[in-house]
Formats: structure tokens, C-alpha cells, sequence
């Protein structure tokens, strides 16, 4: 016995001594593989395509984007900037090519079979017509229901499918309900904060009798424009009409045309049509940039005092303005308390059309909140993964607005994205900015918007 174990002792040294001579592969690899993979301040999926991608294996690769704003805009450098950590990290290159054509150019360029390797969708229903030819890759074939449930909460994901196919990853948003002023002169005037739709109907006509105009509003966004007035009429459906046909209304149940809509565009246009309460008078909303419209609020002394836009809008005010001092929000407030204080939200959903690993790679790095950190930090956005901590936040206006979107009765999105991409980013733009524009009256613009939607 004793003979047979220095036998067997006796080869396994003679075996690792071959072995430490000739070198082996499989004793040297976890070794350096281990030291070539960067420190990292994210988790990402185990075993997938970022992790190779953050050994270098896809380095001197390159990624297109393509999305609704250039890159030389607020939100374009903010892009940019997201995403250096990821090239940095991985060495692949990320061609960010977005321009303001987006929703005009993403048909043409799929069709012709030169789609970007990803898409930042601001309208998931504009996704839905790819989704059904077929061109968009399902993100939970390369990622795992553990993975995508520990980084969003089940809404997010349950608005990024799309007949049953889970198009998408959200990766930042803005909560709009959400109404801007200038604190400082405000604070000087002395007005209050309006709690209901009667109070800020009296505020409004309170500014306009000291001889200003109470709102800054402006639609133009060149082919977008009229998604503005969109989000106006989603926030009255919240206000004035249930939940419940709010959904309908988003599905193409209930028409356009209907009691329920007209009414809520009528609420709004108590404001819009009234030529005291708006600067420059309801002529010059659709001519007036919506990025260009809260501007005269910071003039000395204002030349409006409210704006209602998503917190985005931060981006565009002028710069060194400090909120909390220079500028302050409140919550849109309810017009009908029986729907409770409800909060529309958007966001951006990152789609992928092309199945390459260094795509997945970066598809994987949009589901943790560093790749928003240009918006966190920069402010303009609030990441939409709920891995996003506090500190993850530059601006303190971000963790209060996130605050008080999370002290809503009810939610909804913005219902304008998520409808057909033909009706919600085609006739719904079209014909609403038509109704301010005073070319067609209500009537006909909602008949006209009924037509366009899919049989």
C-alpha cells in the first residue's frame, strides 16, 4: 500500500515538473485575464458582452448611435460625455450621429438597410413599426430577466415591450408635470404658489394685471414641432378625464374627437388662446423654439413668469443660474381633485438593430445609471435604472424632483410616445400645432388625427 502511494506521489512530480517547463495555457490564462480587466465603478452582467468588452476583446471597434438631438447640442455633448468612460474602458469607439431630423430619417435609413447599430428612441411607439418588420433585436436574447429585473423596476420594462417583444432599455427620463418660475423676482413679487387649476387661472391673471405676461411658451422644434402642445394635452387627459380612458385614448380607443380629449385641449387653451396671459401672444407660440421660450424669464425684470416643460429644460436656461436661488418649480396642479395628483413621465429607450458583440456591449452599459452620468451629473435628466443612488445626482434640483414624482397618486407616460409612431409623432405634431396656429379649429384637427390612425 504504502509502495503503490509513493508510486503515484512520485508521478504527479514528474508531471508538474513537465508541466512548469513546457507552460500550459489553461495554468496562465484566469491569471491574465484577470489582470487585464479594468476597475470599474458598475456591476455588470456576468459573462456577457461587456465584460468581454472591458478585457479589450472588441477594442477598435465602432458603435453608431442615432437620436433626436446633434451632438453639439446641450443634449448631444451630455451624450458624448456618457459614453467617454465606456470608449475609454473598452476602446471601442462610439459614433454618436443623431441630428434633428431624427423621426424623419430612422424610416428612410431602415428601409434602405442602413440602420444605426442603435437608436435613442424619445417615442417608444415609433419603435413599434421596426419591432413589427422584425428589425429590432430583443434585448433579453443576449440579457437575463435577473440582470434587466435588478436594473429597472417591472413599469420600465413592461413600456419597452412591445408586442411581446422587449425592444429596448430605458435609460434616462424627466418627469413633466412640472411648472418653472423665476425665484428671486417671484420671491420680490410676492406671489404664492398655486395648489389648484382655480389658483394658477388667478395667478396668471393677478401677473397679467401687474402688467406682464404670466407664461413663456413656444412649440417650434423643427420637424417635432408641436410636441409641447402634445404634452400639455396628456397632462388635462390626466387632470380632467379616469385613468382608464386615458389608456384608451393612448391605445386608439377612444377617439380623438371624443368629449374627453377636446375638453382637455380647451383646458389648456384657457392659457394658450388668451393673448394677456401668454409673451408675445398666442401668434407667436408656434414660431418661438421651445428650448428659446423660458429664456425672457430671466430677464430683469421677467417678461413672463412660468414655463411648463419637463426638467430637461434646465439645459437650455442660460447659464450660471443656480436653482434654488435663480429658479424654482412646482407640481402642475390638479384641475379635477377626483384624479388625485397624477405625474407624466418620458423617457429615452435605447433599441439595437444590429447583433454584433460590441453592440451588445453597449446596449449591456445602458442599463447601469453611469452611462446617464452627463445628465446626472449636468443635470437635465434622471436616470431611469433604479440602481441610480443620490449621490450619482450633480444637481440637487434632480433628487427633488425624483422626490416629488414619487409622491404622485398616479403616473402615466407620455401618451403622444406611446402611440403609433404615424399618429403620436406624425398627425397628433401636425394638427395640434395647426389648432394653435389658429389654421384649423378644434373639430377639424382631431377628425383629421382619427383619420391617420392605423386600421
Amino acid at each position: 500500500m504504502k509502495k503503490a502511494l509513493w508510486h503515484v506521489l512520485a508521478w504527479l512530480l514528474v508531471t508538474s515538473m513537465l508541466l512548469a517547463a513546457c507552460g500550459t495555457p489553461a495554468a496562465t490564462e484566469p491569471a491574465a485575464t484577470e489582470a487585464t480587466m479594468p476597475e470599474v465603478d458598475f456591476d455588470y452582467p456576468p459573462g456577457g458582452a461587456l465584460e468581454a468588452a472591458l478585457r479589450g476583446e472588441y477594442a477598435g471597434t465602432t458603435v453608431t448611435v442615432d437620436g433626436a438631438f446633434e451632438g453639439n447640442d446641450p443634449d448631444g455633448v451630455k451624450m458624448n460625455k456618457s459614453v467617454a468612460q465606456f470608449e475609454e474602458l473598452t476602446g471601442i469607439d462610439v459614433n454618436y450621429i443623431g441630428n434633428k431630423e431624427f423621426e424623419a430619417t430612422i424610416s428612410v435609413r431602415v428601409d434602405a438597410g442602413d440602420a444605426p447599430d442603435i437608436a435613442d428612441f424619445p417615442q417608444p411607439g415609433k419603435a413599434a413599426q421596426f419591432v413589427a418588420d422584425g428589425k429590432v433585436v430583443d434585448v433579453t436574447t443576449f440579457m437575463s430577466e435577473e440582470w434587466l429585473s435588478q436594473q429597472y423596476n417591472q413599469s420600465w420594462r413592461d413600456m419597452a415591450t412591445i408586442n411581446g417583444v422587449e425592444a429596448g432599455v430605458f435609460h434616462r427620463f424627466n418627469g413633466k408635470s412640472l411648472v418653472w418660475y423665476p425665484k428671486k423676482a417671484w420671491d420680490a413679487a410676492g406671489y404664492e404658489i398655486p395648489e389648484t387649476w382655480e389658483d394658477l387661472l388667478a395667478l396668471s391673471q393677478q401677473i397679467a394685471d401687474d402688467g406682464d405676461a404670466p407664461w413663456c411658451i413656444g412649440i417650434e422644434s423643427g420637424a417635432a414641432t408641436g410636441w409641447v402642445a402634445t404634452d400639455w394635452t396628456e397632462e388635462m387627459m390626466l387632470r380632467t378625464t379616469s385613468l382608464e380612458n386615458y389608456d384608451a385614448w393612448v391605445a386608439g380607443e377612444l377617439p380623438f374627437n371624443s368629449p374627453e380629449v377636446k375638453r382637455a385641449i380647451e383646458t389648456w387653451s384657457e392659457i394658450w388662446f388668451n393673448d394677456a396671459y401668454v409673451f408675445g401672444g398666442r401668434s407667436s407660440i408656434v414660431s418661438t423654439f421651445f428650448g428659446d421660450a423660458p429664456a425672457p424669464m430671466f430677464d430683469n425684470p421677467p417678461k413672463c413668469w412660468m414655463h411648463k416643460q419637463g426638467n430637461f429644460i434646465t439645459g437650455f436656461f442660460p447659464e450660471g443660474l443656480v436653482a434654488g436661488e435663480d429658479y424654482g418649480f412646482f407640481y402642475l396642479p390638479p384641475v379635477d381633485e377626483a384624479y388625485g395628483k397624477p405625474f407624466l413621465v418620458a423617457g429615452d429607450v435605447m433599441v439595437m438593430f444590429n447583433d454584433r458583440p460590441e453592440v451588445r456591449a453597449l446596449m449591456e452599459y445602458f442599463t447601469v445609471p453611469q452611462s446617464a452620468s452627463g445628465w446626472l451629473e449636468g443635470g437635465g435628466a434622471l436616470a431611469a435604472h433604479q440602481t441610480a443612488t443620490p449621490d450619482m445626482y450633480g444637481v440637487e434640483l434632480e433628487r427633488g424632483i425624483a422626490e416629488l414624482v414619487a409622491q404622485a397618486t398616479s403616473f402615466r407616460f407620455d401618451g403622444s410616445d406611446l402611440m403609433p409612431g404615424e399618429v403620436g409623432s406624425g398627425s397628433f405634431w401636425e394638427h395640434i400645432t395647426s389648432y394653435v396656429a389658429g389654421s384649423e379649429d378644434l373639430e377639424t384637427a382631431m377628425q383629421a388625427i382619427d383619420a391617420t390612425w392605423p386600421k
